[in-house]
């Protein structure tokens, strides 16, 4: 039995929708009009008005294929699934050690370093208070200490993501371990995660450590270096978490992303770079939202717009190029303090989009992070203790994979009628802010204006009015709350053991004690004289000087502190 093409209007289709919108507005009433985060409306109802399949080869086609709505991969993750890539980061490096082993032996597939604040704000641990150190990540400043953070595991075997804003000194250390132990760059595989310095200096002001036009030239030095030596790294990781942490609407954080991602390609290309070449080794970083349907869109219809901007704006014929390679986090920012254990419930539904949405990496959040890591209350509070919380987090995506079966079809909610429409209707609104940028300017130069940091504001507002009036619920804060609640704010933070830490110091000062300090001082002369030249200028590439400068003992903070001296402080933009 051969079949027919759907006609319409199908036979006895208005008089049904007719006889439904009368039911419907009997029950319902006037329900008011709602909208998604994106500000996008909602309809009670889609049918094949609002999407047929007349349009499936322009808008969905195959895995794998253009326009790459249903994922980049013909398998996707019913043959390959994605990364178990949970952050770690906590104390010394024998406790991030320590905690790295236990991730993997839980089943973690791959590692994510998160480095202590005071790494982020580009200082050493000699130039913090002892009491701070370590709280919110793993203090990591010198060759050794990276050594200690991989002891007994191969690093040119595990796929590592250095939390490691520019210049890269984390990276650096790694390098420099790899050749210590005599294995090959070539093995070394992971991403540069927070390399995205637009996104730092809009959104993350902590990780914004290099004044904006020194930073455009380290991060292009280090997506040269990483051509030329790291065949397996990827150089780029473009925040959309940061954007939309920081108050973005999911459309606004994909668009705020590709914009920043159109820049980093067009600085590639003007330093003479081959967009077949640099953009297959572009990754992207999202922020899962608990609005299910409109975050599996966003992705969805990112990854569609990102293959036609590089294959329309940059000509790239590789199809590697044209794909959209992401990490994804489950928002941190939607777990709540009251009632922890309901963010249990809140990261499943979140990884269910951002798997649905065709991740290739993803991170749960534990439910007691929104508690710190961890505190007095939280244990107080928790049934379990904080590392088992992490094994939960882990063990969320191992029910997703193999009790739910989410892998066993490609995205399974391709061809439903809202889905289709608010994919369509996400592209447009994206589409609409990238315009917008591009009048600007361009991302550096808006950057510059304060545009997007003005779009994230004004979203930041509109929602927590949402939630302080009720419109926007969120269980537990504003409804569904306990009966008796705590009275009591959550105590300090506990803090890494003091005794180790000293140990730890001890051992850094040792470290500078013992090394040549001849050769430290000709490595930062020698960078500061390539943060000084041309960029571009041949055996001037600043990142090859940081690694280097690594190799041959300089320190974190001294590598941070010459190239803020020379190429300026990062100072982000205050706005009114």
């Amino acid at each position: 039995m051969s079949e027919q093409p759907v006609q319409l209007p199908l036979p006895g289709f208005e008089s049904a929708r007719a006889e439904w919108r009368r039911d419907y507005d009997g029950q319902a009433g006037q329900d008011g009009i709602l909208r998604n985060r994106s500000g996008i409306e909602i309809k009670p109802l889609y049918t094949c008005e609002d999407w047929g399949e007349e349009r499936y080869m322009e808008d969905l086609s195959f895995p794998g294929q253009l326009p790459m709505t249903r994922g980049i991969y013909p398998s996707m993750h019913r043959g390959r699934t994605w990364t178990q890539r949970q952050l770690v980061g906590f104390g010394t490096p024998e406790d991030y050690n320590h905690r790295l082993k236990t991730i993997l032996a839980a089943g973690g597939t791959a590692g994510s370093l998160i480095p202590c604040n005071s790494v982020y704000r580009g200082y050493d641990c000699d130039e913090v208070e002892l009491p701070l150190l370590g709280t919110c990540g793993a203090v990591v400043n010198t060759v050794d200490d990276m050594d200690l953070c991989y002891r007994d595991i191969g690093v040119g075997e595990l796929s590592t993501a250095v939390n490691d804003p520019l210049p890269f000194t984390l990276l650096a250390l790694l390098l420099a371990v790899a050749k210590r132990r005599d294995v090959p760059w070539s093995r070394i595989t992971g991403t540069s995660n927070q390399s995205d310095y637009i996104s730092h200096f809009v959104a993350n002001h902590m990780f914004f450590r290099i004044a904006l036009p020194g930073s455009r030239r380290v991060l292009v030095d280090h997506v040269e270096f990483c051509q030329t030596h790291l065949p397996g790294w990827n150089p780029i990781s473009v925040v959309g978490q940061h954007m939309q942490q920081g108050g973005a609407t999911p459309a606004e954080a994909m668009a705020l992303t590709l914009c920043t991602a159109i820049q980093y390609a067009e600085d590639c290309r003007t330093r003479g770079m081959d967009p077949d070449v640099f953009l297959p080794r572009f990754t992207f970083f999202f922020d899962i939202s608990i609005s299910f349907f409109e975050e599996i869109a966003k992705l969805r219809a990112g990854r569609r717009l990102w293959q036609r901007i590089v294959r329309e704006r940059f000509g790239a014929k590789n199809p590697k190029a044209w794909r959209f390679k992401f990490h994804a986090q489950t928002s941190g920012v939607d777990l709540t303090r009251q009632q922890p254990l309901n963010n249990v419930a809140r990261v499943a539904v979140q990884a269910i989009a951002g798997i649905f949405g065709g991740l290739q990496s993803l991170h749960t959040d534990a439910y007691d992070e929104v508690l710190s890591v961890p505190t007095e209350e939280a244990a107080r509070i928790a049934i379990v203790p904080t590392e088992e919380a992490a094994r939960i987090a882990i063990a969320t995506q191992n029910i997703l994979r193999e009790e739910a079966h989410l892998t066993d079809v490609i995205d399974p909610l391709a061809g439903s009628y809202y889905l289709e429409t608010l994919t369509n209707r996400m592209e447009e609104e994206i589409e609409a802010t990238i315009a917008r940028i591009d009048a600007a300017g361009g991302m550096f130069a808006a950057a510059e204006a304060g545009l997007p940091q003005d779009m994230i504001g004004k979203s930041a507002r509109v929602f927590q009015e949402k939630v302080d009036s009720g419109q926007e619920t969120i269980v537990g804060v504003n409804k569904y709350r306990e009966a008796e609640e705590p009275t009591t704010a959550p105590r300090p933070l506990e803090r890494p053991d003091q005794s180790a830490m000293e140990a730890h110091l001890a051992r850094f000062r040792a470290f500078k004690a013992e090394r040549s300090q001849a050769a430290v001082t000709a490595a930062l002369d020698i960078l500061a004289r390539a943060a000084n030249a041309a960029p571009g200028t041949p055996g001037q590439n600043v990142y090859e000087k940081v690694v280097e400068a690594a190799m041959a003992g300089v320190t974190h903070g001294e590598l941070c502190a010459c190239l803020r001296r020379e190429l300026g402080f990062g100072q982000p933009l205050v706005m009114p």
